[in-house]
């Protein structure tokens, strides 16, 4: 059995944080696959480019921000429960703008505790990819 590639696609105005996800995913998890998209206008056309098993994106940006773009990809047939909003704001604030229910999961990326929840997506993606030809 060959084992697939599990794809991400990573849409965060931040090249260099997306660098930094993007080199920590290739080195601890060598079957997926990171699609970056750093200009979120251009992320409009690499969210429906292809299947990605999950999709990542920061909340706030300039011209479109994480919730419009999380509107965008469910009205383009992706699973909610693909997507990750990943911010730098306080709980509340994002529990009033993305309610329980409206995407897999709200993380603060730069909160080492939350860096463990998207081990585990990472772990059980690449589990997958591993099992599928």
């Amino acid at each position: 059995m060959t084992p697939r590639t599990g794809m991400i696609l990573l849409i965060d105005d931040d090249p260099v944080f997306t660098r930094l996800l993007e080199n920590y995913i290739a080195e601890q998890f060598p079957l997926l696959a990171v699609s970056v998209c750093n200009n979120p206008l251009n992320a409009l056309a690499c969210i429906t480019r292809q299947p990605y098993d999950l999709i990542l994106i920061d909340f706030e940006m300039p011209n479109i921000d994480g919730r419009k773009l999380l509107t965008f990809a469910v009205q383009a047939g992706i699973d909610k429960n693909r997507v990750v909003i990943l911010s730098s704001r306080d709980p509340d604030y994002l529990r009033e703008h993305c309610p329980m229910g409206s995407c897999l999961a709200v993380l603060n990326k730069h909160e080492v505790r939350q860096k463990a929840v998207l081990d585990m997506l990472f772990a059980s993606i690449s589990q997958k990819a591993a099992q599928t030809e």
